[in-house]
């Protein structure tokens, strides 16, 4: 029998608030963004690394719904969402191919404002 002292947290949908689906919903964009590049790349290995960095934000999205270890997935989140950012940056501009923000392109503009609005919001739940 379970005190009042020794609850667990809410999980599930049922415990989620607006933040939580900003989250998700800049989660989901930014999957969606990765599974779509990765897949027309496939079977290169930059291909392959963007299935696997879309899967990984799905992945996230699941534990957050299912309420697993909630503030663990928002630290991993942030450091998984920079690392996504460095590396878009190191792969498309940091070796002098591209002019910085002239060629971003539409799907880069959406998926890096996304993580941005995601790392934001990991940061506000992980603070609380």
């Amino acid at each position: 029998m379970a005190t009042a002292g020794s609850r667990r947290p809410a999980a599930g949908i049922e415990s989620l608030n607006g933040l939580h689906w900003a989250g998700i919903v800049s989660a989901a964009v930014s999957a969606a963004v990765h599974l779509l590049l990765g897949v027309r790349m496939v079977p290169s290995p930059l291909g392959i690394s963007f299935v696997f960095a879309g899967l990984g934000f799905v992945g996230g999205i699941v534990l957050v719904v299912r309420g697993y270890r909630r503030r663990t997935v928002y630290a991993v989140g942030i450091a998984f969402t920079l690392v996504q950012i460095v590396l878009w940056y190191v792969v498309n501009f940091a070796g002098g191919g591209r002019s910085f923000p002239a060629d971003v392109g539409t799907l880069g503009a959406v998926d890096k404002v996304a993580q941005v609005v995601l790392i934001a919001v990991l940061a506000a739940l992980l603070r609380r």
